[in-house]
């Protein structure tokens, strides 16, 4: 999906490239955004006798990240463009101790424990929007886009298993002004919701099984750039 994003902006990039005024526009941006994830993990024991455990879990993701875009203008009313964020967002590790839970004949109470920690922290890598936006008024507009992004694990489990790494695509709707000076440097101020798809990761083990149920949220953008 990564590729046919870039390649659509690409095309439209080179299909008026000969005009005089390319009605080209590049800049750079910087974000906060506030994400809240819903994830769950299903156990299956450790051994064919271990209980199996299900738990979920959500929690709030603040972000702070820069892009770079490139974008190119239609009749001063369309914009098609690409974002792209340079450097990978990582969340903090998180460490968990839990008890594992067995059947135990000789335990009085018919349960044995072991306690196992895990640490893990997720980076999300290679970014990338492709937009369009309708120019409203003459400073206002309104915009759509659609993301892929990478997920990387890095974990550290008890258990001695590991995750693998997977993509999410994602997709956005957002407001914003556009203050563009007879020089041709531009502002923009920008906000938005971006809702991501579902993804489940399989434990190396084949033990536990993590499913992002949710991932969605809210970011402010400014932006400054240039037209040509």
């Amino acid at each position: 999906m990564k590729k046919i994003i870039i390649a659509t902006i690409l095309a439209a990039f080179s299909f008026t490239s000969a005009s005089a005024e390319i009605g080209v526009n590049v800049g750079v941006s910087g974000s906060m955004g506030l994400f809240v994830a819903t994830a769950s993990e299903a156990d299956n024991g450790r051994t064919a006798t271990s209980l199996k455990e299900n738990n979920q879990a959500s929690e709030f993701i603040a972000l702070g990240f820069q892009s770079i875009f490139i974008e190119k203008s239609f009749a001063d009313r369309i914009i098609i463009g690409i974002d792209y964020v340079p450097n990978p967002l990582e969340t903090e590790e998180m460490t968990e101790t839990r008890l594992n839970l067995k059947p135990a004949a000789t335990a009085t109470n018919g349960l044995e424990t072991d306690t196992h920690v895990q640490k893990i922290k997720v980076e999300f890598a290679d970014f990338t929007t492709g937009y369009i936006a309708v120019m409203l008024t003459e400073n206002l507009y309104a915009k759509v886009g659609l993301s892929t992004v990478d997920i990387k694990t890095k974990e550290t489990l008890d258990t001695g298993s590991s995750y693998g790494d997977t993509s999410i695509e994602g997709t956005s709707f957002g407001v914003g002004y556009n203050k563009t000076l007879d020089s041709g440097i531009f502002f923009r101020a920008e906000g938005s919701y971006t809702e991501f798809s579902s993804a489940a990761l399989t434990s190396s083990t084949g033990i536990n099984r993590i499913t992002l149920d949710n991932l969605d949220g809210v970011a402010g953008k400014i932006s400054v750039g240039k037209s040509f």
